[in-house]
């Protein structure tokens, strides 16, 4: 058994162990050991801002995406099975194109002179154009949009698995339609909301592509600090040591939501 397991490891060893311990060795290694690099991000602002900036827009991403992505999941969830494969494969069809192709399409829709402001300004709604873009706002929502289905697909696997009777059982009992929604269908749908909340979470937090062209400069995320400390600056230490509090970062939000539902259900495996 272990024979046919050494080429998944080797694998793993090769393409992820080490890069992992290079990355936390050139951090805290330049002319000998130091801790310089954490002290920087400890103590200067332009680190505090881009770390803060990045979890508040992985904050507002992931609200967005569970609030868009729940009906859509109880649809797919309620609908016959071969109308609920339509409807997943609606939610997926974007994962066919590209996430710079995605991003570059929202530019489009977006900027000043985009589809959406010549629309509202041709309607007369507008007298000047809306900033849509090259700010939080466009980050935000391309970011939304590309998530999506990674919130619509754990949510759409738990529900599929509550069964049909228990919420016919609370209508049985007087229950009307909300309120066994809340007491009984919302609370087994809990697991999905978490996975879910979990996964668009962390994939915001490494987002790079999106908010650096939608960001306009002023959405600075960790992913553009780590990119700006290699290409300008060369400082291959600084950029592994945020890299490194990053991957912390997202170790603690998994042993945090561990805490709250068992392993094997946050990673959808029953």
């Amino acid at each position: 058994m272990f024979l046919l397991l050494v080429p998944a490891l080797a694998v793993i060893v090769t393409l992820l162990l080490v890069p992992l311990l290079w990355l936390a060795w050139q951090s805290v290694y330049h002319d000998g050991f130091t801790l310089e690099n954490y002290r920087r991000i400890l103590s200067e602002d332009v680190y505090w801002h881009s770390f803060l900036q990045t979890f508040r827009i992985a904050f507002i991403v992931t609200a967005a995406t569970a609030l868009l992505g729940y009906p859509v999941a109880y649809v797919a969830a309620s609908l016959p099975r071969r109308w609920s494969i339509v409807v997943l494969a609606m939610v997926v069809l974007p994962f066919w194109t590209s996430v710079l192709v995605r991003a570059y399409a929202w530019l489009i829709l977006l900027q000043r002179t985009g589809i959406i402001n010549s629309t509202l300004k041709s309607l007369g709604l507008i007298d000047a154009p809306l900033i849509l873009v090259n700010n939080e706002f466009g980050t935000v929502m391309a970011t939304v949009h590309i998530l999506l289905p990674f919130m619509v697909l754990p949510l759409y696997a738990t529900m599929q698995k509550i069964p049909a009777e228990l919420t016919m059982a609370g209508a049985s009992l007087g229950g009307t339609p909300s309120h066994v929604f809340f007491r009984v269908f919302l609370p087994l749908s809990l697991p999905g909301i978490i996975a879910g909340a979990v996964l668009v979470f962390v994939l915001t937090l490494g987002f790079y592509i999106t908010p650096e062209l939608l960001g306009g400069g002023r959405t600075f995320m960790v992913s553009m600090l780590v990119s700006r400390n290699v290409e300008l600056y060369n400082e291959w230490g600084a950029a592994s040591s945020i890299s490194v509090v990053l991957l912390v970062c997202v170790f603690v939000i998994f042993w945090a939501a561990s805490r709250v539902i068992p392993v094997e259900r946050l990673m959808g495996m029953r």
